[in-house]
């Protein structure tokens, strides 16, 4: 899919972590019941994607067997795919394809690994740019220039994806995934180089630590929760540099920022 086809008003992807060690909400959702109740609730707050994931990839996360992935992510997609378009965040093929038989129609693919596998069976796949592995990938990164490796990266990503067969294909450049703050600032700055490839790209800033850096004020950091105003202030930066879909925990006051930028307002009438 190129920008073209792609909706004319940016996506809100919204996160579901099916797991006990997330960065951002410590297991709230682990137990299915939870998590198809937030997911619901995220759909009706706007998120036109809701994404599953068993398998945590904070720095420092250890790797989750495929079948205890499918374990905690499964019935999550099944319950949730009848309500709303679902995908799939994982590295692993088997994890991929039996959340596809499950329901789920994206393959959101932190390692950019697993286009023959979006293609053979006919769905989206995002391919997500990450230095290292989550075990290891904040340890001293290092680039020349983190933009135009990313791009170079992503844009051949894209190509390959072509030429498996994938049908729709998403650049997302990977903010804090092996990346400094300064890193992943130049990348948000940045953003447009990677619009330029010309395919529709997706972007997560939500409550990451480099957020939590920039806005510190006296030494003290906010934490995951507490950095809401720079999720929402990076997600319409984005768009407005033309990126078609954010990834965001906080989904209704990201809907509500980003109908500001992309939606006329008509009047009122006194």
């Amino acid at each position: 899919m190129r920008v073209s086809e792609a909706s004319k008003r940016a996506l809100v992807m919204g996160i579901l972590n099916v797991t006990p060690d997330s960065f951002s909400d410590a297991g709230r959702w682990s137990d299915a019941t939870s998590a198809i109740d937030h997911g619901l609730e995220m759909a009706a707050e706007g998120a036109d994607i809701v994404d599953v994931g068993g398998e945590s990839t904070r720095p420092g996360a250890e790797p989750v067997p495929a079948e205890e992935q499918i374990r905690r992510a499964l019935p999550v997609v099944e319950a949730l795919a009848r309500e709303v378009r679902v995908s799939i965040d994982t590295r692993s093929a088997d994890v991929a394809r039996a959340a596809i038989a499950a329901g789920a129609t994206l393959v959101n693919d932190v390692s950019a690994s697993l286009a023959a596998v979006a293609a053979a069976e006919g769905v989206g796949w995002v391919a997500m740019h990450m230095q290292g592995e989550p075990q290891t990938m904040q340890n001293a990164p290092r680039y020349d220039d983190v933009v135009s490796e990313v791009v170079s990266f992503l844009g051949d990503r894209a190509e390959r994806a072509d030429t498996a067969g994938v049908k729709e294909v998403w650049l997302d450049p990977g903010i804090g995934f092996g990346k400094t703050t300064e890193h992943n600032l130049a990348l948000v700055r940045g953003i447009g180089e990677v619009v330029s490839l010309g395919r529709p790209v997706v972007v997560g800033t939500s409550r990451k630590g480099f957020l939590g850096v920039v806005t510190a004020r006296g030494g003290d950091t906010p934490g995951p929760e507490d950095r809401l105003e720079g999720s929402i202030a990076t997600a319409v930066w984005s768009v407005l540099r033309g990126a078609r879909m954010v990834r965001v925990h906080d989904v209704a006051p990201t809907v509500q920022a980003l109908r500001l930028i992309d939606e006329p307002v008509e009047e009122a009438v006194a």
